[in-house]
């Protein structure tokens, strides 16, 4: 899932803690002597500041640690000296080689991340639900997780308890707004049909992952589920009526 750097206090934090270490490398590297040591291993000392602010941080404190490592690579280590100019080829094809290198591995991090953190939260996500008692208890929970997980401006979660009754909307943020049709639209289907749906609006900061990906269709079988279980014995019939009655909110 792509997702866009959020720009906050933390993030410029994290990343001055990225360029910290890496000049902290560098000092380490100039106590040794750079004529002791040749320029591969020094791109791979630089790799370790590197890899660490990407695991640690994310992508963010990892670009910026592969940048400063990049700029003082070049400045103190490949001549000519306290200069960016690179003087021969060599030199050229060690620093895109290193630059390459960081990339690969700083987007290999965040991709893992993601799978990880989406692992994480559908394992959550299933826990809270199972521990739900009243139908309006999963659309809140549902609405919320959601709205994390992807920054939303706002997640609408709608279902019909029965026929007989009407259509109830849970949004999360309770001030948040949804400008226009939803950029996301999950409906929500158990063994009677069609229960319920999901309208998300996508952030400023976040980016949906398609409406047929096995993410949003795990979330929307998940409260499906939370939402027979704690549905009243007496209610549980096919809401007929909310197809015909499901426009955007």
């Amino acid at each position: 899932m792509n997702r866009h750097l959020r720009f906050t206090a933390e993030l410029f934090r994290n990343s001055a803690y990225a360029v910290l270490i890496v000049f902290a490398t560098t000092f380490v590297l100039l106590l040794i002597g750079r004529n002791e040591i040749g320029e591969g291993v020094i791109a791979l000392a630089y790799l370790v500041p590197v890899i660490w602010s990407g695991y640690r941080w994310g992508q963010g404190p990892g670009m910026s640690a592969a940048l400063a490592a990049a700029l003082s690579f070049d400045f103190l280590f490949i001549p000519p000296f306290y200069t960016f100019t690179v003087g021969n080829l060599e030199g050229w094809l060690v620093l895109a080689i290193f630059l390459a290198v960081a990339v690969l591995l700083i987007g290999r991090f965040e991709a893992n991340l993601a799978k990880a953190r989406e692992t994480t939260f559908m394992y959550e996500l299933s826990s809270v639900l199972a521990s739900t008692r009243t139908q309006d208890a999963v659309a809140h929970t549902a609405a919320r997780y959601i709205q994390r997980l992807f920054q939303a401006a706002l997640v609408n979660v709608i279902y019909q308890p029965s026929s007989q009754s009407p259509r109830v909307v849970v949004s999360e943020p309770h001030d948040g707004n949804g400008e226009g049709r939803p950029d996301c639209l999950l409906p929500i289907l158990n063994a009677w049909g069609l229960i319920g749906e999901v309208q998300i609006w996508r952030g400023e900061f976040g980016k949906l992952p398609s409406e047929d990906s096995r993410l949003l269709q795990n979330f929307a079988s998940q409260i499906a589920k939370a939402l027979e279980r704690t549905q009243p014995i007496e209610n549980r019939e096919p809401a007929n009526g909310f197809a015909s009655k499901s426009s955007a909110v």
